[in-house]
Parts: structure tokens; sequence; C-alpha cells
């Protein structure tokens, strides 16, 4: 479960971090392409060949109904899309005139550039562009580039490979080794060697705060009950603190009521970060139950963190879901992958001009 909760995090965030950094971008459906004979020719050693797509004529096109950002037409721009691999680059281009080519270059190639997706779109620009120089080693020009929509494998290798950012959780008091715990699904139930796969963060702290939702200590009270215990206050320090259905209800975004049983002490989790922060931790997670429905401890908590660390996930932002374990498990990946998405995509944009 751990794993599907990974994999399935991971089509999210390389969806959502992938890199629309202009305006009406375009979608081109592959079935509208063929390769011809030299797309899978080994690069030349200038490692300026590009590589080149037939494309069908508009007879041969199979039934296809573009989006309302589709760009199938030339628009006096060049339209980029890029796939970067562990291995290849594949750039493909709507030139300003409609023409639709590919270039596939390496991913890594330190000797000849620093990064493959700028430089796929500066030979395309340099080939194409009639009226203007693109040099090597200069910031691109993006006067005639209307749209770049990227996706990349930053993320999954990071995660693949344990190279994330260093980072905290933050959880409820009770639940510190829930996420290590899971919920034990696992292919063979019956199979006792089975090693649970190694766990996103590096350290863990308690928060000690509670919400308790209303419907579990309901059910069965008079609504004379339920409005008495509304009106009495919570004493701290008695022997039966928190007391459970003492409170006012509160209705969550789900609808649910819930019951505001312990808030936060701001003071200790601020120690707590500060421990984190020596420790050379970089980014944080916050899980806090029940905040799919009441998420207002976690942006307290989060809050103090932001201005102490600069990647924070709440749990209730990245994947408000009831469930706490794949909530938990989701905002970690958040906070784990992000610094490595970003630090990527500043990489990128360094490559160009301010018209970026």
């Amino acid at each position: 479960a751990y794993n599907l909760v990974l994999v399935s995090l991971l089509v999210v965030l390389e969806s959502c971090y992938s890199a629309y950094l202009f305006t009406d971008a375009f979608v081109l459906p592959a079935q509208h392409l063929t390769r011809n004979s030299n797309c899978h020719r080994p690069i030349n050693s200038s490692r300026t060949h590009l590589t080149s797509i037939s494309i069908m004529s508009s007879e041969k096109r199979p039934a296809f109904t573009p989006t309302s950002s589709a760009v199938l037409v030339g628009d006096g721009k060049f339209h980029f899309a890029i796939d970067r691999g562990g291995t290849f680059t594949d750039v493909h281009c709507i030139l300003p005139d409609g023409t639709q080519i590919v270039t596939k270059l390496l991913s890594e190639d330190p000797a000849n550039y620093p990064d493959a997706p700028t430089e796929g779109i500066r030979r395309l620009l340099d080939q194409h562009d009639n009226e203007r120089s693109y040099p090597r080693g200069t910031k691109v020009d993006t006067s005639q580039i209307g749209s770049i929509r990227m996706g990349t494998t930053v993320a999954t290798n990071a995660l693949l490979e344990r190279k994330g950012e260093r980072m905290g959780l933050l959880i409820t008091k009770g639940f510190q080794d829930l996420l290590s715990i899971g919920n034990q699904s696992r292919q063979d139930i019956f199979d006792l060697t089975c090693r649970a796969p190694g766990l996103l963060y590096e350290d863990v702290a308690e928060v000690d705060e509670r919400i308790m939702l209303a419907g579990f200590c309901d059910e069965n009270k008079s609504a004379a009950t339920i409005e008495a215990q509304e009106k009495e206050e919570q004493v701290e320090g008695s022997d039966e603190y928190p007391k459970a259905g003492v409170g006012p209800r509160i209705t969550g975004v789900t609808g649910e009521k819930v019951i505001v049983m312990r808030q936060p002490n701001l003071d200790s989790v601020r120690a707590q970060l500060e421990a984190f922060a020596a420790k050379g931790i970089k980014s944080v997670a916050i899980v806090l139950a029940h905040a799919y429905t009441y998420d207002a401890h976690e942006q307290m908590v989060g809050e103090l963190a932001r201005s102490m660390f600069t990647e924070v996930a709440l749990s209730s932002e990245v994947m408000a879901m009831v469930k706490l374990v794949p909530r938990g498990h989701t905002a970690c990946a958040a906070a784990y992958l992000t610094p490595k998405i970003t630090t990527y995509l500043s990489s990128f944009r360094s490559g160009f001009d301010e018209g970026l």
C-alpha cells in the first residue's frame, strides 16, 4: 500500500509540477505522429543532429477534436513540448508556420551543455529562426517562444534513489509510529519475511493536539446533553482532561462536526522544529488527525513552520482525504520531493532571459 501511495503521488506531482511556463499551452496527440527511419539513429559527435519526425497529412490523420488550448496551426511563435527522461530528452516543437519537428539529445552531457531541455530549445530556435542567433553559453532569447510544457522524471529518480530533501515529520501525539506501521497491506498476507520499504522522513515529533469527531460521542446523547457539553469547558490538569465530548461542535469542510479537545502549544512546536533544524533537516511534513475536515491546527503549525523552513507540506493541502496513513505518506513525499523539483525548475529558468 505504501508503494501504491507513492506511485499515485508521483503521478500527481509530475503533473502538477510540469513546467507550465507560458500561456497558450498546446496539446498534440501522439497518434498524429509517425517516426521515420532516422528516429532511432544515434546522435552524432557534434550533438547537433536533429532527429526528424514525419507528420501525417491532414487527410490521413485520425479524427481529433482539439481542446480550447490546443495549438495545431502556426501562430508565428515557437511552441515546445519536452519529455526529459533519464537517458534521452525529446523536444517536440511547432514552428511559427505550423510545421512540427522533434529533436532528441542526451539528458546528461555536461561537456556540451548544462541542461538538456534548454539546449534542445536553443538548437531548434537557432536552426529555424532566421532573424536571430542563439549562441551556446548565453541566455536564450524568449521573444519568439509562445509556450513550453515539460514532463520530467526528476521527482521519480529522486524517490527511487532516495536523494530527496532531508525532512522531518510532525504528527498528532500518539501516532508517532503510524506511518511505519502502515495498514499491514502486503501482496502475500502470510509472508512473514516481507520487508517494509524505508520511510522518507529521518525524524518525527508529536504535536500535543487533538480533534474529535462529534458523531462518535453524540450518537446516543439527547439534544439537551449535547447542548450542555457544548457550554462546558475543558479543565486542564484535571483527571479527565481532555474530556471527550466537551466543547462546541464545529462544522468541518466535509460537513462533519468536530470538537476541539486540545489546541497545539506553539511554543512546544517551535522547540520541536528547532530540534529538526539543528539536525540539518530542511523540509517538514505536518500530518494531524482529522485535518481533512478541520485544518485549523495544521494551518497554525504550518504558519510557524514556514517561518523556519523553506519547504512545508500540510497533509490537508496536499491530499485532504479521510485516511491518515495515505494522507501522511503523501504529505511526506511532497515535502521530500518538492525541493528537488523547485531546484530543477529554477535551474531551467536560469538558462533563459527575463522574459520567461
